[in-house]
């Protein structure tokens, strides 16, 4: 839901701020004499071509004045005309009736590209001349998409731990006369309670992602102090299960970021990996640092000799609500966020979340995220 609404929000922002920088330079434009300081004409030309959606300036006789390079990548302009028919036909509407004219418009493109989808703002001015201001509302298509399935499953997951709950708070009611049986109901209640109370935080995390930016407030934050809070948080489970945890992190190694954020997205995979995993298995955690397109960054693995991914199973692995394993995620209370959310985290720090595995045989989690210099006292350590 929070992706509709930053999708929404920076729509109308732009808008509105386009419109505005725009407007306020002809007018400048316009009011300038002479003996003025500065080119006016240039200085339109300039805020166009900073402007982030599509712009145009169209004159009296429909001719193009002004036009970004957005414009032009949209296939707004062609040489000096509007490219796009039902955007001329609202361009000439609005020079005549002198309002504000909106549309959105579907483009069908060449075979192979996906049809481009516009939300065009057409803004008379004087002297017949037109403002035109469009943004690609794609984002905002998939934002909206993303929400409803989003919800759809949700509200899906939620129903089967509220309708266990009931069946067997029913079960309970009438086994009143048989207490093993009212203490094995209470059991399986408590179990469904607990597979809930994880599925609605996971739900108010993933929310909670995507509204904020870790990086606006980073820290810079050492990766064996994330990755043993990360430990800590998995040794219980890991005792449960009878699966051996196993470290191997280098020192000296520093991100940005959020500390709480990148120990859940670690505790993620080493959970993962120990639920996926049999009795006396072994899941360790290792991190390094690794070069690639000449930028430095900090990589920690999280790997486990348990029952591997299928490999048609790997590129949806991410997906909320994706289960590889059913069976065993029932089993293991599994709510099949958890990785999304590590994805939602590397994503939010500049980073990525890579996989390898093969069935049988085991996986690995890589988390990658840009390296950051080590403080001050540690360089003079050194």
């Amino acid at each position: 839901m929070s992706e509709l609404i930053v999708a929404v929000v920076s729509a109308l922002v732009g808008a509105v701020l386009a419109a505005a920088i725009v407007y306020m330079a002809l007018r400048r434009r316009a009011e300038a004499t002479p003996e003025s300081p500065g080119h006016p004409a240039e200085d339109v030309r300039l805020l166009m071509d900073v402007l982030r959606p599509g712009a145009i300036l169209v004159g009296p006789h429909d001719e193009i004045l002004l036009a970004n390079g957005a414009s032009e990548t949209m296939g707004m302009v062609r040489r000096t005309r509007v490219a796009i028919p039902a955007l001329l036909e609202l361009i000439r509407e609005s020079r005549q009736d002198g309002e504000l004219s909106s549309v959105n418009l579907d483009l069908k493109r060449g075979r192979g590209k996906p049809t481009l989808q516009l939300a065009a703002r057409v803004q008379p001015l004087s002297d017949g001349r037109v403002f035109v201001v469009a943004d690609d509302r794609a984002q905002l298509l998939r934002a909206q998409e993303s929400s409803r399935d989003f919800m759809t499953n949700a509200t899906h997951e939620l129903k089967t731990p509220v309708g266990a709950i009931a069946l067997l708070a029913e079960a309970t009611e009438g086994a009143a006369d048989d207490p093993e049986a009212v203490t094995r109901f209470a059991g399986k209640i408590r179990a469904e309670t607990q597979r809930l109370t994880d599925l609605v935080s996971q739900i108010i995390m993933l929310s909670r992602l995507q509204g904020e930016s870790p990086l606006a407030s980073a820290q810079r934050i050492e990766v064996a102090e994330f990755v043993s809070l990360a430990l800590d948080r998995c040794r219980q489970l890991a005792e449960s299960r009878k699966v051996s945890l196993t470290q191997s992190l280098r020192d000296g190694l520093y991100v940005l970021g959020d500390r709480d954020q990148l120990s859940t997205a670690v505790a993620n995979l080493i959970m993962n990996a120990i639920s996926y995993s049999d009795e006396r298995a072994r899941v360790v955690v290792s991190s390094r640092t690794v070069v690639e397109d000449e930028q430095r960054f900090v990589d920690v693995a999280v790997s486990d000799n348990g029952i591997g991914i299928a490999a048609e199973d790997q590129q949806r692995i991410f997906e909320r609500f994706f289960r590889a394993d059913h069976a065993r995620s029932r089993e293991t209370g599994g709510t099949g966020l958890g990785l999304s959310i590590v994805s939602e985290i590397a994503e939010g720090h500049d980073g990525s979340i890579h996989l390898w595995s093969k069935l049988g045989s085991g996986s690995t989690f890589t988390l990658r995220l840009p390296a950051a210099e080590p403080p001050d006292d540690d360089l003079e350590g050194e």
